[in-house]
């Protein structure tokens, strides 16, 4: 093989609850994460050494330097496997960046996957071991199925199946730092609530996903003003089953049950604020 392509899907938090700070500064979560059909697209094929373009509307947010996601997953997969770090990488950018969606961590768990694909296959422990040093989402990225996560990131394991569901996704085109919005986030923490049976329909996963919340929401808000009136416009979409915003923002999402509403929400809400970052998606199983 000398050329192979990845999606790196968007992660979404349907939920996310801070439960806990270790003694090394990072919070324990608890959180019920898919993905969905929107995403970012790399392109890899052999090359005589390492190099990373950047493509897409996304594209000039980002640098094709060593702390691009993509060239470190690169690098600490060659060391892995003690070979040279020699591909030839194309990340066609289409997430915002910073966005909570997980789209640094998609395209690092994608270009493992795919330099797996080229260079050989790591033991699955190790590459998820790699995938955590890289960011505390890429093992859930590189498992890219609906999860249910807890930890610091590293502890996985299969969602309850979800019925099929439908997306829409907002942000605000403005970059929100992880590191400051756990920073801003006050109160107690929360008790670990993962859903442990399956629910019979969209409608009531959305029911128990309103028995739940983003404890990142408040802190994110604080932060980036345009959180509150996204999730009021998702709230006011035809449709529209619960909104809520994924992991540290500012990307909101609204859950519908029909992909017809979404694609009509996602309209209006795009021809209503041009400047927003609009997609309707399906949620992928």
């Amino acid at each position: 093989m000398t050329a192979v392509s990845q999606f790196a899907p968007a992660k979404v938090n349907l939920y996310l609850h801070v439960t806990g700070r270790r003694g090394d500064g990072y919070h324990s979560l608890d959180s019920l994460v898919v993905f969905a059909d929107v995403g970012d697209h790399l392109r890899i094929t052999a090359a005589r050494s390492l190099s990373l373009a950047i493509e897409g509307p996304s594209g000039p947010e980002l640098k094709a330097d060593d702390d691009n996601s993509v060239l470190r997953a690169a690098h600490g997969l060659a060391a892995l496997l003690s070979r040279p770090a020699h591909a030839a990488i194309t990340l066609e950018k289409h997430l915002p960046v910073a966005a909570g969606i997980g789209g640094g961590s998609a395209d690092a768990a994608a270009a493992l996957r795919g330099l797996s694909a080229l260079w050989g296959t790591a033991p699955a422990g190790a590459l998820a071991e790699l995938g955590l040093g890289l960011g505390a989402d890429v093992p859930v990225c590189l498992a890219g199925r609906p999860t249910q996560m807890a930890g610091i990131g590293e502890q996985l394991r299969p969602a309850v199946a979800l019925p099929p569901a439908w997306l829409v996704l907002v942000n605000p085109r403005r970059a929100l730092s992880t590191p400051a919005v756990f920073k801003a986030r006050s109160g107690p923490f929360s008790e670990p609530a993962p859903l442990t049976q399956a629910p019979r329909d969209v409608r009531q996963l959305a029911d128990w996903l309103a028995e739940r919340r983003n404890d990142l929401a408040a802190a994110a808000a604080t932060l980036e003003p345009a959180i509150a009136p996204m999730l009021a416009a998702l709230a006011a979409t035809s449709g529209c089953l619960l909104a809520r915003m994924s992991g540290s923002g500012a990307t909101c999402f609204g859950l519908y049950a029909e992909s017809d509403a979404a694609a009509q929400a996602a309209a209006s809400l795009a021809a209503q604020q041009p400047g927003w970052w609009v997609r309707p998606a399906a949620l992928l199983a």
